[in-house]
């Protein structure tokens, strides 16, 4: 089993600009006002690439990929906020 990635959203840093969602919908949508909602936090591997090029080319660096648990199946997100 691999360790699996988590995606998450700083929402102080997070200027909703909404490229995370053009890049990922798969994964993120977008609230009212832009900002991104973390649909599935877990990471599936086939989507890695995706995420990984997402957090990077985040304006204000406010999407991250964190190390969490093995992987074993995405499971919705709670929400947290914008």
């Amino acid at each position: 089993m691999t360790d699996g990635l988590r995606l998450r959203v700083d929402p102080v840093a997070c200027a909703g600009r909404g490229w995370c969602a053009e890049l990922l919908p798969e994964l993120i949508s977008l609230d009212d006002w832009g900002f991104p909602l973390v649909r599935v936090r877990d990471v599936p591997a086939a989507l890695r690439g995706e995420a990984s090029a997402a957090a990077q080319l985040c304006p204000r660096l406010a999407l991250r990929l964190e190390p969490g648990p093995a992987t074993g199946g995405a499971r919705p997100a709670r929400r947290d906020g914008p």
